[in-house]
């Protein structure tokens, strides 16, 4: 044999030995070292014994499964070793993998056990309303929720969940009774939402916003999941108005400044403003120029009170004309006669630009200031004086 035959073997021979480390790395890197709960496997039965038979996982741990798991509706076994069943991974305890017949009801029950030991989400259907609160099937089973549970708002009408499919943690867990809360994960899921608000939001920012209940006080808009803040009624337009039922509804997609973030006994608090929203859109900016002290203008009475009437003068300008302005004056009936809704008009008498305020008058009684900026005649300190007297044609007493 030639020295080229020799090599020639041994390259040939050494090339095949990497194929096979190649093939049996990749083999090895490919097998499963580990199965998780929950997971779905169809592994072949290893061996059938009185309680509990094994299964092979395509891992290097082989799982238990009950025997009982495996017997027809005449109390025998159907399988034999070497069958391929279809099982579920249903515990993992002191290295020992627990499993199921996928589909059986000892794998929902499991699977139920272990989600309540590891306070794990599970998904149920609300089936009907009981007394106290609604039934609730997961995976089989019948679970009861409190009715203070099944959503993170007060609930008057449980109905309106019946049919519907929600997750829920479930809070108590034995064979025959199984206490579940939506609450409970809607609160988790909106204190991790608020977090990670608080991270990537400052006050200042502008906000794209789904208006979702209304109160009296203001309108509460939901801005991210979870995550809900407050528009004031103050805060809702320059106008005054009476109700966020003037300005908004439920539903509709609004836009806000965010004015303050402030956690208060462990919630966080999120004031919104939809009138600063638009930072052009304060009609104050133009008061000054559109509203000088003198100005004579019709409004309309927003409210009556004990010391005056609140006149709105143009949107989102409300000036106040003080009872003492028309008590005393020639036509003071009129305008104690005034109620909300009614046309007046009304002078500007002052306007306190950095306080928001405008006082109003009634037109004509206000103050003749005009001599102020009178010149007296050249020559005489008392031109001015002496013609206003010659025009009076003062006869001198005999």
């Amino acid at each position: 044999m030639s020295k080229k035959d020799i090599f020639g073997d041994e390259i040939e021979s050494k090339k095949s030995f990497e194929d096979f480390e190649s093939m049996f790395a990749q083999s090895e890197q490919s097998l499963k070292t580990r199965v998780s709960v929950g997971d779905k496997i169809k592994g072949e039965i290893l061996s059938i014994g009185k309680e509990e038979s094994f299964v092979s996982t395509g891992t290097p741990v082989d799982g238990m499964l009950f025997t009982r798991d495996l017997l027809d509706e005449n109390k025998e076994v159907k399988y034999h070793v070497g069958d391929m069943i279809d099982v579920v991974v249903v515990a993992i305890k002191g290295g020992e993998v627990r499993l199921a017949m996928k589909g059986s009801k000892s794998a929902a029950t499991d699977d139920l056990e272990d989600a309540y030991d590891m306070e794990l989400p599970v998904q149920g259907t609300v089936t009907e309303v009981v007394n106290g609160g609604l039934r609730v099937t997961i995976q089989g089973q019948k679970a009861f929720c409190p009715i203070s549970q099944i959503d993170s708002r007060f609930v008057s009408d449980a109905s309106e969940y019946v049919g519907r499919k929600f997750d829920f943690l479930i809070t108590q867990f034995d064979k025959r009774n199984i206490v579940v809360s939506r609450r409970k994960l809607l609160d988790l899921e909106k204190a991790e939402n608020e977090g990670a608000f608080m991270q990537k939001r400052q006050v200042g920012d502008i906000l794209e916003g789904r208006i979702t209940r209304l109160e009296k006080f203001g309108a509460f808009v939901e801005l991210e999941s979870g995550v809900e803040g407050l528009v004031h009624l103050s805060e809702l337009t320059w106008s005054r108005v009476h109700s966020p039922q003037e300005v908004v509804s439920p539903g509709q997609m609004v836009t806000v400044k965010l004015l303050k973030i402030e956690e208060i006994d462990g919630k966080l608090k999120i004031s919104l403003s939809m009138k600063q929203a638009d930072g052009d859109g304060n009609p104050w900016n133009s008061v000054p120029a559109k509203f000088p002290v003198g100005t004579v203008v019709n409004g309309k009475v927003e409210k009556k009170e004990t010391y005056g009437l609140f006149v709105n003068i143009a949107p989102g300008i409300t000036g106040l004309l003080p009872k003492s302005k028309w008590r005393d004056h020639v036509d003071g009936a009129q305008f104690e006669n005034k109620k909300r809704g009614d046309d007046i008009t009304v002078q500007v008498d002052e306007i306190k630009f950095e306080d928001k305020k405008i006082s109003l008058g009634v037109p004509g009684s206000g103050e003749d200031h005009s001599w102020r900026s009178h010149q007296p005649a050249s020559g005489s300190g008392f031109g001015s004086l002496g013609d206003a007297l010659k025009g009076l044609n003062i006869k001198p007493k005999k």
